[in-house]
């Protein structure tokens, strides 16, 4: 007996959205995305009830953008159990551990779907329990425990309560969207918390400044015209660090309009194969192979992998104390300043290694470049390998693509109608630039960390939220080239 006939009679009956049995109109799509858009923005808005202090509810810092963090609220999770449990099923599937073809069988498809939902489960439970009571970082409020008559330790239950069913609620409006609605929920999250960033890096003023870390970036160099903040000889080192790196962010501007060019720039190259129908007598297409053909996506994969590393040094550093060996990390306001961990944390601004300009970094210069060099080696080949699976699991290789073209009635000019031709042409392109496309997103994220962005977004995050929107751009496009041509879903798939 084999683990899926064991496994088989709770991962059917996993809660599932149920599927459209009929073509969904493009406005209701909308209607569907829209409605779950605002609900994500209303629940991460809903703070934790019983947290004493929502000060130490950041806990992924910078991570919190990547993973659609809403920190001391409900949504204090995102979509990071959903990431994790990515993860694992896709190194139990690159290593074909789980037997399961969720190409062809339908029963592996519902076995693979049921999986990933008990997983995200799990991960709930190992990510929430260990932010509640082990780290201390959602610390319950004995105020609220003497107004309901019971002990903290019920609070600090009831606070996990909160958060798992956040993580549920955004792994079925995940899936609500993927169903329903237009493009990736999860995409869609990471967008909308990126996008508050950049907004607040803006134009954030007065009150409102406050939750950005300062002003913005327009308010700030209305203040320098004003002379209300000193910018000093611009023609000695002090003016001059001020216009770039300092409250004028001219450094952090350039980079996030770079990010921006290059991305999209990067979306348009693409090897172009001619596609012809041998029913439809003109009907011609071409299947895009772009250079960033597994999208940026496997990038939060990386990203996430790296935020659990730095959320299990913060648990072991709030356990240990002082008693944590120095080789493992030193830890000093809740930030690793030495240590294995030390050089695992990634670059997240110019002040973390520019130490001729930074007065706040103690290491010696050789290892601030060795902690930038392990970021960059993690970036490169950890997007190049996260890119190859991430083709392999969503059915984007060559095998895959060459049935789906066939099955549309498809084919390539000059070549046999065959699938295992089509395989072969296909070959020659996909493999190599999912790893050319996938190193190329890392040194991009890593370099624009280490230069910085508006609003402090991380260089993940940004690239996503370009990537992401040009693709729903893309996918709202073919919707509606569908409904004025409703022949053309078959081709579309």
């Amino acid at each position: 007996m084999s683990w899926k006939d064991v496994a088989e009679p709770v991962l059917v009956r996993m809660p599932a959205v149920r599927r459209p049995d009929r073509h969904i109109p493009f406005k209701r799509k909308l209607g569907w995305t829209t409605g779950v858009l605002v609900l994500y923005f209303f629940l991460s808005n809903v703070a934790l009830f019983g947290l004493a202090s929502s000060d130490q509810a950041d806990v992924f810092g910078q991570f919190s953008s990547i993973l659609a963090v809403g920190a001391g609220s409900i949504m204090q999770l995102g979509i990071g159990p959903i990431v994790t449990a990515s993860i694992v099923l896709q190194l139990l599937g690159g290593a074909d551990l789980l037997g399961l073809d969720t190409q062809e069988n339908p029963r592996d498809q519902v076995l693979y779907q049921g999986l990933q939902k008990l997983l995200v489960m799990v991960m709930i439970c190992l990510t929430g329990l260990p932010m509640v009571f082990a780290g201390g970082f959602l610390p319950a409020s004995e105020v609220v425990a003497q107004s309901l008559g019971v002990s903290t330790g019920i609070v600090s239950w009831l606070i996990f309560f909160q958060i798992a069913v956040g993580g549920v609620l955004i792994l079925y409006m995940d899936e609500v969207i993927s169903k329903w609605g237009v493009g990736s929920g999860i995409g869609l999250f990471i967008v909308a918390g990126v996008s508050q960033q950049l907004i607040g890096g803006l134009f954030a003023f007065g009150p409102f400044a406050s939750g950005q870390g300062g002003l913005g970036l327009i308010p700030t160099w209305i203040m320098m015209l004003l002379g209300n903040i000193p910018v000093g000889n611009l023609f000695g080192g002090e003016g001059l660090s001020t216009l770039l790196t300092g409250p004028g962010q001219i450094l952090a501007l350039f980079t996030t309009v770079l990010i921006f060019v290059i991305v999209v720039y990067a979306e348009s190259v693409r090897v172009e194969i001619p596609l012809s129908n041998a029913r439809v007598k003109g009907a011609r297409g071409r299947f895009p192979v772009k250079l960033i053909y597994a999208s940026v996506l496997p990038m939060i994969l990386v990203r996430a992998l790296q935020a659990n590393l730095q959320f299990l040094g913060q648990i072991l550093s709030a356990q240990l104390g002082d008693s944590m060996p120095a080789v493992l990390g030193v830890y000093s306001d809740g930030n690793p300043v030495g240590g294995l961990f030390y050089y695992l944390a990634p670059i997240q601004s110019p002040q973390d290694w520019m130490w001729w300009a930074s007065g706040t970094i103690t290491q010696e210069w050789w290892q601030v470049m060795l902690r930038v060099t392990t970021d960059l080696t993690i970036m490169v080949i950890g997007g190049a390998i996260f890119a190859i699976f991430w083709v392999e699991t969503t059915d984007m290789g060559p095998e895959a693509t060459a049935r789906q073209i066939h099955g549309s009635g498809m084919q390539i000019p000059g070549f046999r109608q065959n699938v295992g031709v089509i395989e072969k042409v296909l070959e020659r392109y996909i493999p190599q630039v999912t790893v050319i496309g996938g190193a190329l997103v890392g040194l991009l994220a890593v370099a624009a960390n280490m230069l910085g962005t508006i609003g402090a977004v991380s260089g993940t995050g940004l690239l996503l939220t370009v990537s992401i929107t040009y693709k729903l751009y893309e996918e709202i496009a073919e919707e509606q080239l569908m409904e004025m041509h409703p022949m053309m879903r078959q081709m579309f798939g």
